[in-house]
């Protein structure tokens, strides 16, 4: 099965992307929602991170809170690594998984550190949604109610746009609107049917 890599910086439109293949026929696996899955209260990835950051890191459901890590991992670089060590090859098994069972023309793995991991060799082409970084920032803000500095350090925290751009196979520029992006991503979506022989 073809296996394509989805990636960009974030709030560049990868959701946006992913949702409108899936609409159109491909299977999407996204690594996001895998992330969230594994450290759900009673897996054995939320205890790994427990006994790597404690307690502090639980909110008062028992779940993981995720703004308190963020904020821990996102100032820090060697905590950063700590928390991708533990999770990285978690995820990984369980893309694999999920992967081995996927139906459809082809496959979409949705991974924001595509570039920056190993997944890279798990997919046949990368496609990087792209989109000018002050733009990113103003959106950051806007989804995440984050300051601009908080939106920077997470941008300046993954890898540069030049880099992720020079890996990728397939670019869609998500500037304009989300009608664009729909109609640049249905005609991407063509060219895949294709490649997969459909």
């Amino acid at each position: 099965m073809l296996k394509i890599g989805l990636t960009g910086g974030i709030a560049s439109g990868k959701s946006a992307v992913a949702d409108t293949l899936g609409e159109l026929g491909a299977t999407v696996i996204d690594t996001d929602r895998i992330a969230r899955d594994i450290v759900e209260p009673g897996t054995p990835g939320l205890a790994q991170v427990l006994a790597e950051f404690g307690p502090d890191v639980l909110a008062a459901d028992g779940s993981l809170d995720r703004a308190v890590v963020r904020a821990l991992v996102f100032s820090n670089r060697e905590r950063r690594e700590q928390l991708e060590r533990i999770l990285h090859p978690l995820i990984r098994a369980a893309t694999l998984e999920a992967a081995a069972a996927a139906t459809g023309p082809y496959l979409v793995i949705v991974v924001p550190l595509l570039v920056e991991t190993d997944f890279s060799e798990l997919v046949d082409r990368v496609l990087v949604v792209d989109c000018d970084p002050a733009l990113q920032i103003e959106r950051v803000m806007q989804r995440d109610n984050a300051t601009g500095d908080e939106a920077r350090r997470i941008i300046r925290s993954q890898t540069d746009r030049s880099t992720r751009l020079e890996a990728a196979d397939d670019v869609l520029d998500n500037s304009g609107t989300l009608d664009d992006l729909h109609a640049a991503t249905a005609a991407l979506h063509a060219q895949y049917m294709q490649l997969a022989g459909r």
